[in-house]
């Protein structure tokens, strides 16, 4: 890795230390990526690490077209590098990606919910959400219906799986992951009070995002 890799790995590493402390991921249930803006090639964490437990040894290098370094001292990427691949691919804005497995939006995305966003954070960060079918971790399948939704949204919701959150720096990729999250936990609440239909107001949808 060179230099300014090293340092958003780094910073990537402190995210998924705080993903795990916040209840969106357990263990190695996910996996995070960074580029550097502009680059052919991307960091993806390890298959199998705890994502509290990062180091810079943790990560492997893969470029756009999928090839993995061929340094022998190399860690073997996390078995959804092809999902970060596509969406790099798909957005050539992204240059973070935050897949984590929380709990709220993936239970509600499996009983048939629509997240929704209620605060002026969730509106504003988030904006939309995608969704995808179930497919196994991993496959072509998952990777390219993620990087479709990714052409729209910001964040995207695996049934029965996990979520994306991506943008063009690590801090805005993960104040989408964990607003979503948040939003998801107030429309669980929402449905426990009996409300189908309360969220931010659409009226000011379209000043919010064109401020």
């Amino acid at each position: 890795m060179n230099d300014q890799l090293l340092k958003l790995v780094s910073e990537l590493s402190r995210i998924g230390q705080d993903a795990v402390q916040k209840g969106l991921a357990l263990a190695s249930g996910g996996n995070l990526s960074v580029r550097v803006p502009g680059a052919d090639e991307f960091a993806v964490t390890g298959a199998g690490t705890f994502l509290d437990r990062l180091t810079v040894d943790t990560y492997a290098v893969v470029d756009l077209e999928g090839n993995v370094s061929d340094d022998e001292s190399s860690t073997r990427p996390s078995s959804e590098w092809k999902l970060h691949q596509r969406t790099y691919q798909a957005r050539p804005d992204v240059n973070c990606i935050i897949h984590l497995h929380p709990q709220y939006a993936v239970l509600l995305d499996a009983l048939g919910h629509r997240v929704r966003l209620f605060t002026l954070d969730h509106a504003f960060y988030v904006k939309s959400i995608g969704r995808t079918d179930f497919y196994p971790n991993g496959s072509e399948e998952l990777a390219d219906t993620a990087a479709t939704q990714a052409a729209s949204h910001n964040c995207i919701i695996m049934g029965h799986h996990g979520s994306s959150a991506i943008g063009p720096d690590i801090e805005m990729a993960y104040r989408r992951a964990v607003n979503m999250e948040q939003a998801a936990e107030a429309t669980y609440r929402a449905l426990l009070l009996g409300d189908t239909d309360s969220e931010f107001p659409r009226a000011h949808w379209e000043e919010l995002h064109h401020a």
